[in-house]
This record gives C-alpha cells, sequence and structure tokens, in this order.
C-alpha cells in the first residue's frame, strides 16, 4: 500500500510547546487476506469440517464489514509448524519464534516509511515508544527494532507490551509527554502486531474465537512526535492538545487476554460494546472541557477512534449523534486492515487526512472540523483519549 501525499497541506501552526504527530508510516506482511475467501481457507488449514462452526463464521465475517486484511500465517508456516492448528498442543515457544522476528520486521518497515514522510535524517530520532501485544522476550522488541533502524545507542526507549487495542493512543500520550518535556527533540512511535501468537482451530468449546478470526489482522504502524521548534521540511500533522486515559472499576474480565502454553488466548464479553457505550460520553466530555468545547460541538470535530469492531462504532455514533461521515476514516480502516490492535489508530489517522483534504472545500473559515479526538479502549476497561487539532488541511 502506498504511502499519501501530504504535500496539499496548508500552514496552521501548532500551540506553542505542544507535541505535534509530524509524520506517519505503515506496513504489512505480503499475506493478503480477502474475506469473502477466509471461511474455506480457515477450516482447510486446520482441518476441520464442522458445518455449524463454518456458518457462525461466514456470518460473523459478513457483520465485521472488514473486507480484506494482511497476515503473517501462511501456508509455508502451517507445514513447518502443523502443531499450530491442533487442538490443545504447548506452541508458545514456536509461536514467539515466528512472532518475534516477525514484529520487528514489519515495526522497522513502518519506522522507515515514517521517516522518509518525515524528511529528517534518522540521528535526530531521540526516543523510541514500542508496542506491541504479539511478542515476548527480553531484551524487548524496543532494542531490536532500534538495532535494526540504526537507531543511536543513546537513543532513550520505551517499551509498552499487551495494552491490546489501546496500545496505539497509549503510547501518543507517552510520546507526548516526552517531547513537551524535551522541546526539539524527536520521539519514533512504533506499533506492531500479529495474530499467529493467538491463533487456533475452531472449537465449538470455544465459540468467541472465531470472533478474532473474522475481525483482526496484523501489520504495523509508526508516527514521529515532536514539539517545536520546527525545521522548515517538518509539516505538522495534528497537535496533540490534552491526553487523559481512565479505567473502568469491576470491569477487568471484560478483555481477557492470557498467555498459556497454546499461546494468547482472548475472550472479549458481549457486553463490551455497551460499556463503552455507556461511558463514551462522559470520557469525551473531559477532555472536550479543556477548550470549552461541548456535546453541542460533536458533529463540529472530527473522530478518530479506533475500530475495535463495527458494534462498537454503531453505539458510539448513535449515543453521541454523530453525522453518518463522522466515522468514515474508521470504517474505512476497518474495512482494509480488520482490527490491527493498538496499529489500526495509525491507519485511521492517515484516512483522517484523506477525508479532511476531501472535506476542505466545504470547511468554513471558523475551522470546523480543526479540532476533534482520537480515541482507543483495552483491556481494563481503559479509555485513551486525546484532544487534538487537525493541522493538515
Amino acid at each position: 500500500m502506498g504511502s499519501l501525499d501530504f504535500s496539499q497541506r496548508g500552514s496552521r501552526n501548532p500551540g506553542t510547546g505542544k507535541a505535534t504527530i509530524l509524520s506517519l508510516g505503515k506496513a504489512f506482511p505480503h499475506q493478503l487476506v480477502m474475506q469473502e475467501f477466509l471461511v474455506d481457507g480457515y477450516f482447510r488449514n486446520t482441518n476441520c469440517d464442522d458445518p455449524e462452526l463454518k456458518q457462525k463464521l461466514t456470518r460473523l465475517c459478513k457483520t465485521t464489514t472488514v473486507k480484506t486484511r494482511y497476515v503473517v500465517m501462511s501456508e509455508e508456516i502451517l507445514k513447518k509448524y502443523p502443531e499450530l492448528a491442533v487442538e490443545g498442543l504447548p506452541t508458545v515457544k514456536q509461536r514467539l519464534d515466528i512472532c518475534n522476528p516477525a514484529v520487528t520486521q514489519m515495526a522497522i518497515e513502518a519506522s522507515q516509511a515514517c521517516i522518509k514522510n518525515w524528511g529528517r535524517p534518522i540521528s535526530d530520532i531521540t526516543h523510541l515508544v514500542y508496542v506491541s501485544s504479539s511478542e515476548a522476550r527480553l531484551p524487548g522488541g524496543d532494542l531490536y527494532l532500534a538495532r535494526g533502524l540504526g537507531l543511536s545507542p543513546e537513543t532513550q526507549r520505551v517499551m509498552l507490551y499487551f495494552m491490546g487495542c489501546s496500545g496505539g493512543v497509549a503510547a501518543l500520550r507517552v510520546a507526548k509527554d516526552i517531547a513537551e518535556n524535551n522541546p526539539g527533540n524527536r520521539v519514533l512511535l512504533a506499533t506492531s502486531e500479529t495474530t499467529i501468537i493467538g491463533y487456533k482451530p475452531p472449537s465449538a468449546h470455544r465459540p468467541y474465537d472465531l470472533v478474532g478470526v473474522a475481525l483482526f489482522g496484523d501489520g504495523a504502524g509508526a508516527m514521529i512526535v515532536g514539539s517545536g521548534p520546527f525545521s522548515d521540511t517538518e509539516k505538522p500533522l495534528f497537535e496533540l492538545h490534552t491526553a487523559i486515559q481512565n479505567f473502568l472499576p469491576d470491569t477487568e474480565k471484560t478483555i481477557d487476554g492470557r498467555l498459556t502454553e497454546e499461546g494468547i488466548s482472548f475472550k472479549l464479553a458481549r457486553e463490551l460494546p455497551q460499556i463503552i457505550e455507556d461511558h463514551i460520553e462522559g470520557f469525551c466530555d473531559k477532555l472536550m472541557d479543556t477548550v470549552g468545547l461541548s456535546n453541542k460541538d460533536y458533529n463540529k470535530m472530527f473522530w478518530a477512534v479506533h475500530p475495535g469492531g463495527p458494534a462498537i462504532l454503531n453505539r458510539i455514533e448513535k449515543r453521541l449523534d454523530l453525522l453518518p461521515d463522522k466515522l468514515n476514516a474508521s470504517r474505512r480502516a476497518l474495512m482494509d486492515y480488520g482490527n490491527a490492535s493498538s496499529n489500526t489508530i495509525v491507519y485511521v489517522l492517515e484516512y483522517m487526512i484523506e477525508e479532511s483534504l476531501k472535506m476542505k472545500k466545504t470547511q468554513n473559515e471558523q475551522g470546523e472540523d480543526d479540532w476533534g479526538l482520537i480515541l482507543a479502549f483495552g483491556p481494563g476497561i481503559t479509555f485513551e483519549g486525546i484532544l487534538a487539532r487537525n493541522l493538515a488541511v
């Protein structure tokens, strides 16, 4: 997939001292999965012929709205590791042997694309924030990424593991803090995920696994974050004005993930979309209050929401009474890449810029759609949110 051309950006300036996203990049494994062919391939590769489970997965594949996804898993991998398609075998070592180098390679490629878009030399990167829920090793993936990119040994690293879908926005919050406390420094934020860590054959005892099969994808994302002074070659995309994190007490089991001898097992409770709907308005209002925005301004803002699934997007749209086009970027990312966990917010932000450029002619001079929210939800249940300003139009 090619990078977006941001040459049409305007000249809006970020606020003094505020962290700003200066570049985006992404990368994917070579295996492209068309959703319409997923069911037959999955059941063939796992030697399963359960017609009831096959029908259920077929229905789920339609309701997720996903059209295409990229995955590390391939027939070659299954030939080398046939035990991954067998129920109950201890395969965590084999999975990590595949996942660890795969996520590093994708993170390197996404970071290289991001640095190229940024336009400054790699030696100007002073900090690295690395995110993944798809690997486990010591030293961690942050060191392997730094070495693979050729970053200076003096680069200051932060690693965020097993934060799930909220990891990308959580890392953006951390990068914002680093950038604002180190003016002129530049933070490389990289995320990388693969579903091989949780790949399993279908089972009537684990029907919830089919949701993941129908929804999740692999890939990597990257951003450069920094506060002023900015060079002539840097083109600010989003000002990160205010960032907050909240967790909801007594919801720890709603998104339940465990690293076992068979890899990672995830269980998503049915009430997850309802819980997010019940708390989304209060969370957004906390962010918007910082600049005097209210719920009357919802449809004057942009919405970069991590697309956990169509049910979550639909609930948010309904609760906040958003116009149908407000979640276009999130729905497009879900359709093209699936839920790629922490990476997905990078893809949403790229589409958000593309949508903004399309809407530029219809925007008013008062800056409608300048302000917006970057949101994600993860285990906890944890809400991550950033009040941002779109500088790309």
